[in-house]
């Protein structure tokens, strides 16, 4: 029945999805083909997701998807977004670091950072400024799609004169029209109570699918959403991180150690030329995210084996992990990855998982994954496995070469007692060789073209524990649900209190805030009769 219901869901998004197409066709394109940009016409009939992005932002109702999708577009080709580079940007607005990709949240989303503080009102660089929102999200958007952003305001040291109306309206509209779905939640953190009037005004223009995402943050707070690795010092975070430019804060996605250890190269020279290469290959596109000493990186390819030992080595290492179920169809290969382990007393319908997702668990099975890359290509194709954890995992191999229609099986597992977090990640990076052994892999990814690369990103699911959740079915049923009731209502109790005395304090500091400004008031009107009287004697 499950599956039914799931199989007619599916048919309604197709209609809806076609629905649109065909009405945004009929009744905006024909009227005038120099509304849009073109690109993001042709997008719209090729991607189902984007499609999908609207409609679900808009609760399925097409005519306010239509309307969104409309606002959107214009937006884009009034900005040129599609044509957006870090050249079109004026350098000082990198350099200032009022706004930046950095870190991620406990869930795993990305942050995108506004330091209030360093923001000032002016009307003549209004529109470069928003052209540089719009770069951030336009370049976060092409390097992982469907991935939400948590956005933090920064309101530390911030004033009156640091809030213009206008820029964050702009801001809001982004995730409200033209980036459906990207908001994962809006952190303001230490916001001056002077501010409370103003963020009022935010609030009205947020509309419901997007005012429950608004979150209010102290320094002590704040912790709840994001860990202490990915706040700044000041926050009461660890994180080491420094805002230079340039280059462009990134992932920092690099090698990972083989299974087998480390690979150490002959001499210190073809070391320093390994991590040369890295930072050619990757340039501002993959920049260090954190200010620590890199890591030393190094491939595989002086450890080809046999083919013989290859087939005993492959089903030693593949055992335990699970297979892969899901496919992402690149140029130049195909990218498969493992799903999670299926409970049937919990989810009696097995999903694939995404084609993006590497699922890691507490259990010995569930410490491993595996990815299948295939060469869809006639040419040999060199791949490598990067990612921002290498202290954690252990991948083999980590850099090879794939013959032209063959498969090549990569294991991902844990190192020692590691375990996987939402904010890893992992990138496959594969380029098309013509007649090169593997023996100059090195040589090769030093001169190879950047356009040329082909990139598929994967980020890590954390497999829930199965547990408690057996641990529940032994218990007495009579039992736990009495207990679980009881402290369901002191839990209430608790909460009702809270909330009493929290709107008490409320109350007082509104009350405080009257009698301040009229006081100031009192101040001006004193100041203004001194200066009458002054005026008037002289």
């Amino acid at each position: 029945m499950a599956e039914l219901e799931q199989h007619e869901g599916a048919q309604d998004l197709e209609k809806k999805i076609e629905e649109t197409r065909l009405r945004f066709n009929n009744e905006f394109v024909q009227d005038s083909t120099e509304k849009y940009d073109s690109r993001d016409v042709e997008r719209l009939q090729t991607d189902d997701a984007l499609v999908e992005g609207y409609l679900t932002w808009r609760v399925y109702v097409v005519d306010d998807a239509l309307k969104m999708i409309d606002d959107s577009f214009q937006w884009r080709k009034e900005f040129g977004v599609n044509d957006l580079t870090e050249s079109s940007i004026p350098r000082w607005m990198f350099e200032t670091g009022a706004v930046y990709l950095h870190g991620y949240d406990k869930e795993g989303n990305k942050l995108f950072w506004f330091k209030v503080k360093l923001h000032s009102k002016d009307t003549k660089t209004i529109v470069d400024k928003k052209k540089y929102v719009a770069f951030w999200l336009e370049r976060y958007a092409k390097k992982e799609p469907g991935m939400p952003l948590t956005v933090v305001f920064d309101m530390a040291e911030s004033g009156l004169s640091n809030i213009d109306m206008e820029f964050v309206k702009y801001i809001i509209n982004c995730f409200k029209v033209y980036y459906p779905k990207f908001l994962s939640k809006m952190i303001i953190v230490d916001m001056p109570w002077i501010m409370n009037a103003a963020w009022k005004i935010v609030k009205s223009w947020l509309g419901p699918e997007a005012i429950s995402k608004l979150k209010f943050a102290s320094r002590s707070d704040v912790h709840t959403f994001i860990s202490p690795e990915y706040l700044p010092t000041h926050m009461g975070g660890t994180d080491p991180f420094k805002y230079s430019y340039p280059p462009l804060p990134d992932d920092d996605f690099q090698t990972p150690i083989s299974e087998n250890g480390p690979i150490v190269s002959e001499d210190d020279t073809e070391s320093k030329e390994g991590e040369l290469e890295v930072k050619d290959a990757l340039e501002s596109s993959f920049n260090s995210e954190i200010a620590v000493k890199p890591k030393k990186v190094n491939f595989l390819e002086d450890s080809v084996k046999s083919e013989d030992s290859d087939k005993t080595d492959t089903s030693a290492r593949t055992k335990g992990a699970r297979k892969p179920l899901t496919t992402f169809k690149g140029p130049l290969l195909d990218v498969r990855c493992s799903e999670g382990p299926h409970n049937p007393v919990l989810s009696p319908a097995p999903t694939a998982a995404p084609a993006e997702e590497l699922s890691f668990g507490s259990g010995e099975t569930e410490k491993k994954c595996l990815i299948i890359l295939s060469n869809v290509t006639k040419n040999q194709v060199a791949f490598k496995v990067r990612t921002t954890a290498p202290e954690k995992y252990r991948v083999k191999p980590s850099s090879s070469c794939c013959e032209p229609g063959a498969s090549i099986e990569i294991v991902v597992s844990l190192h020692g007692g590691s375990q996987a977090s939402p904010q890893d990640r992992f990138l496959v990076m594969a380029a098309e060789m013509d007649n090169v052994g593997s023996q100059e892999l090195a040589q090769f990814w030093k001169e190879v073209p950047k356009a040329k690369i082909m990139e598929h990103r994967l980020r890590c699911h954390i497999l829930e524990s199965f547990k408690p959740a057996v641990s529940f079915l032994r218990d007495s049923p009579v039992d736990t649900g009495t207990s679980g009731q009881q402290e369901l209502d002191i839990m209430l109790m608790r909460m009702t209190a809270c909330n009493s005395r929290l709107e008490q304090k409320l109350n007082t500091c509104l009350w405080l805030q009257k009698v301040l400004t009229v006081l100031v008031l009192v101040l001006v009107a004193l100041n203004l009769l001194c200066l009458y009287l002054l005026g008037k004697a002289s």
